[in-house]
């Protein structure tokens, strides 16, 4: 396609868009949240700000690597794996302030590249019992952009959006191509969004092909469909091994400040079970060791779903369940949990969504999920703000996290009964 017809394709289809109220409503909305995130950065949110980390670490990986985690270096801590620092490095080009505004802008574009994934991606999977025309599709895409944790990723100059493009360009992959070399290169995509932010991590396990039939007693497993997932995701992963057989204390600081550390355990807003449990322990002086608390939970959430899983018979549109499963484990168990991640969750929210039966009992729980987090969670951690001491437990959005979970396992076990 030449370029003046792709540009015509896209004007017409601006004005197509243009037509629809809640299209028009999203985008000043939309627009509002970037630009009052600018404007707070300038008048007194510069050093607050979470890429002021980001900004930092790009720096230190070049000059003095072995500092990566020293939180004299880095204010609040870097903790994410060390390759992860490459992809701040383009912007430590610029002074602090510029750089701030070119991470947002790719912040902002990259949103109309997620808002373009989501509805190619729900018109792929959509059941054949939804409405065939668009109005619907473009309503929760708009929901999406309307979202209150985008403020949140915004002003902080958080990376959330690079991994939710990353995480929906790889769940694109694996739904239009069955191609191993097409389920290798969407498995990698998603071992580079660990690289930047482990928030995909628990998802591995999810990239088996297995499924267990209970009624027939057997077993399914694909497994070079599930060994050529497996070794692309991992294989960025892995690449980070060598900076730690390279710089030992690396790996002795990386693994302080995300499992053992003492800012771990320290009151926040985090919504994960792992956090209210050690909230709970630190209020009232009871001893607890928090890596123990996060293999629990991980244990009994992580086990579940993905025992779950397996019981609904493998078929191309499955892999959604796998993706909404991993991060939802990850955010129920991991010890920081924030706002600004459930920008990688409510997109899979929607599209399983439209994905299932349109009559489905199971889009409740779901749809009611989908809507707390993403318009009245941050509200009530501004209120857990207001009131961490006499009452320090974020479990509003913990609730709903359980409550998509259930909804999703139920259908997934109505499924295997073939009862829907």
């Amino acid at each position: 396609m030449k370029l003046n017809t792709y540009i015509i394709n896209i004007k017409r289809r601006v004005k197509e868009l243009w037509k629809h109220k809640i299209f028009r409503y999203a985008l000043a909305i939309h627009s509002f949240y970037f630009i009052f995130s600018i404007v707070l950065f300038f008048a007194s949110f510069q050093e607050q700000t979470d890429f002021k980390i980001f900004y930092d670490t790009g720096n230190i990986f070049i000059h003095d690597i072995e500092n990566l985690y020293n939180q004299k270096y880095i204010l609040r801590g870097f903790r994410y794996f060390p390759l992860s620092a490459l992809f701040f490095i383009p912007f430590c080009l610029f002074n602090f302030q510029i750089a701030f505004l070119v991470f947002n802008v790719s912040n902002l574009f990259l949103n109309f590249l997620i808002s373009f994934l989501l509805y190619k991606i729900i018109i792929l999977v959509r059941n054949e019992d939804h409405e065939t025309d668009d109005k619907k599709v473009i309503l929760y895409v708009c929901i999406y952009l309307m979202g209150l944790p985008h403020i949140f990723n915004y002003v902080a100059g958080q990376i959330d959006l690079y991994i939710t493009f990353l995480i929906l360009d790889s769940l694109y992959l694996f739904l239009k191509y069955e191609d191993l070399k097409w389920q290798f290169l969407a498995s990698l995509i998603l071992g580079i969004s660990i690289i930047i932010k482990p928030t995909a991590f628990f998802l591995i396990p999810f990239l088996i092909i297995l499924n267990i039939d209970l009624k027939k007693r057997k077993v399914k497993f694909d497994f070079f469909k599930s060994i050529t997932r497996l070794i692309g995701v991992i294989t960025p992963v892995l690449l980070n091994f060598i900076l730690f057989f390279l710089y030992p204390t690396l790996w002795d600081s990386f693994l302080d400040t995300n499992f053992t550390g003492s800012n771990l355990i320290v009151l926040s807003p985090c919504f994960s079970i792992t956090k209210l449990i050690t909230n709970f322990c630190y209020i009232y002086n009871i001893p607890f060791n928090q890596i123990i608390v996060l293999l629990g939970v991980i244990g009994i959430i992580g086990g579940l779903g993905f025992i779950i899983f397996t019981l609904k018979p493998y078929e191309k549109n499955s892999i959604i369940y796998g993706y909404a499963f991993g991060i939802i484990i990850m955010l129920l168990a991991y010890f920081d949990s924030q706002d600004h991640h459930l920008l990688n969750l409510t997109p899979i929210l929607i599209i399983i969504i439209f994905n299932f039966p349109r009559h489905s009992s199971n889009t409740n729980p779901v749809k009611f999920s989908l809507y707390f987090l993403n318009f009245f969670d941050l509200i009530f951690v501004g209120i857990w703000h207001i009131t961490y001491l006499l009452f320090p437990y974020n479990f509003e959005s913990t609730f709903f996290l359980i409550l998509a979970f259930y909804g999703i396992s139920k259908y997934c076990i109505i499924y295997q009964q073939n009862q829907i």
